[in-house]
């Protein structure tokens, strides 16, 4: 099965042409060849535009949505709660793996993302840092087991080693 992604970049900066997105495009190559059918980077300013991107996908049937901005802890860094208006289960292992990943691989400030992830129907959505570095991270975590996490979104059930 051919899943399908959303990539989300939240950057009031890059949203207005001040800066370049670097770390959409990481997620867009990454789940690319890993087989997804993914569309993106959407780039949108902080708060409700994060909300109104997320709403838009879980309404197109996306399997998959990738935040990557707004998890830090500025005034405007509100990535986390507009993801919580929008989904109905949270899957807190998933943001838990991402930041220690990047702990264990040298990035002590990795803890400093507030990312959520969590499930808005049978849309997986995964918020992650806006640096490149962890946009990797998250696909690091994410790539070996998002097919079998996405099949058990879907009604699959557990794989069994026998």
């Amino acid at each position: 099965m051919t899943w399908r992604a959303q990539v989300i970049t939240i950057s009031t900066r890059a949203a207005a042409g001040i800066w370049s997105d670097t770390s959409g495009p990481i997620l867009i190559d990454g789940l690319g060849n890993a087989g997804f059918d993914v569309t993106g980077p959407i780039v949108v300013s902080d708060g409700d535009p994060v909300e109104q991107a997320l709403m838009a996908a879980v309404a197109d049937g996306v399997d998959l949505v990738l935040t990557t901005g707004g998890t830090g802890h500025t005034p405007a860094d509100l990535t986390p709660e507009m993801t919580r208006r929008v989904i109905d289960r949270e899957s807190p292992g998933l943001a838990e793996a991402i930041r220690a990943y990047g702990v264990a691989n040298g990035v002590p400030t990795a803890v400093m993302s507030r990312g959520i992830a969590g499930l808005a129907g049978t849309t997986l959505i995964v918020n992650l840092p806006g640096s490149p570095g962890g946009a990797k991270d998250g696909l690091a975590v994410l790539l070996p087991i998002i097919d079998h996490l996405l099949d058990q979104i879907h009604g699959g059930d557990h794989q069994r080693a026998d």
